[in-house]
């Protein structure tokens, strides 16, 4: 049997994510009953309830949840794992892309993005590894993203917070290995969603769909890290080596 297959439950956590959706619903499709939608927004996520439910699962869950409440995590996950029991996986799928420009200029708007997008992950992500390590299995996935692999001029705040995302959940995989649970970072190029409408799509680009179906392949396959789409990797391979003065002509 395939390792996807046996993926009974899954937490969102930003339970509006197009993303993190999208993986739910390729579970659902693959043989997960129950679905535990986290959020703020509880009309969308209830909207978003259906598709989820079209899609095969049994159990949709709505849940309260804000990044940004770094101080309720701890109570928030225990809450959660005592109320429904063992979770198979969790994603943590939250993040805000925010004003580059805007936030040059505005310190707090730029700490209120590394709070959610870094810190908040980071708060949530130890309780859950703490109740995963109690039940002696799991998954937790985490959407990093390309620019955490070299910041641009054009994304530098934004780039940083996934950047110290991505090096704590690969530390994090590492510390788990022989435990029995396991660590995904996703690092997707640009992705068709509503976070990036208006905005100039990126070489290689994707949708949310194609994302999630990445991410439902790779989960129980012992792929730390993957890339959506996988050339990506190739690509940012080349930018990571490219002369400094060289790389600032890159503005977009």
């Amino acid at each position: 049997m395939n390792a996807v297959t046996r993926i009974g439950s899954l937490l969102v956590l930003g339970g509006t994510s197009e993303i993190g959706l999208a993986t739910a619903r390729e579970l659902a499709r693959r043989g997960a009953g129950k679905i535990i939608l986290a959020g703020r927004d509880h009309e969308g996520m209830a909207r978003a309830a259906e598709d989820v439910k079209g899609a095969g699962a049994t159990e949709v869950e709505l849940v309260e949840f804000d990044a940004a409440a770094i101080d309720t995590h701890d109570k928030f996950v225990d809450q959660v794992f005592d109320r429904f029991g063992d979770i198979d996986a969790v994603l943590i799928a939250f993040g805000l892309l925010g004003d580059q420009l805007a936030m040059e200029k505005d310190a707090p708007a730029a700490v209120a993005i590394i709070n959610v997008n870094f810190t908040g992950a980071v708060s949530v992500a130890i309780p859950i590894v703490r109740r995963l390590r109690a039940q002696g299995h799991g998954y937790l996935a985490v959407l990093s993203s390309v620019a955490a692999e070299r910041p641009r001029r054009a994304n530098f705040i934004y780039a940083s917070t996934k950047a110290g995302l991505d090096a704590f959940f690969q530390g994090l995989m590492d510390s788990l290995v022989g435990t029995g649970i396991e660590v995904l970072v996703v690092r997707p190029g640009f992705v068709h969603t509503k976070m990036t409408a208006g905005r100039r799509a990126q070489p290689l680009s994707t949708t949310a769909d194609r994302v999630g179906e990445a991410i439902a392949n790779s989960l129980g396959h012992g792929s730390g890290t993957i890339w959506v789409p996988a050339a990506l990797r190739v690509l940012l391979s080349g930018l990571r080596h490219l002369p400094r003065p060289l790389f600032r002509r890159i503005r977009s």
